[in-house]
């Protein structure tokens, strides 16, 4: 059984027992987290959509928070001396599929 899930503004094939980084959730790590689902497909290729998933969810462990690799951002303008250098680090979260 396997499920896709929306969360951070995208989607996610999960399975039970399966571990992922998505964007920043809240919570500490050990705590549990409901994602809600956009479609279940069961083991016999059944697929379930739209309001017969409501009041179901998938259940998930946060396992740590981290932040990705460092981006250099350099904008440039030609002939002006306009230069500027940024760095950016995004913040996510790695979790585990408990059960769907």
């Amino acid at each position: 059984m396997y499920a896709v899930i929306a969360t951070g503004g995208k989607q996610y094939r999960v399975e039970p027992g399966q571990q992922l980084t998505v964007e920043k959730l809240t919570g500490a790590v050990g705590d549990t987290v409901t994602l809600t689902p956009v479609m279940v497909v069961d083991d016999a290729g059944t697929v379930t959509t739209g309001k017969d998933l409501a009041g179901r969810g998938v259940d998930a462990r946060i396992v740590e928070h981290a932040r990705g690799e460092h981006i250099r951002v350099f904008t440039y303008k030609n002939k002006s001396r306009q230069r500027k250098r940024r760095g950016h680090r995004q913040h996510h979260t790695t979790i585990r599929i408990e059960e769907i």
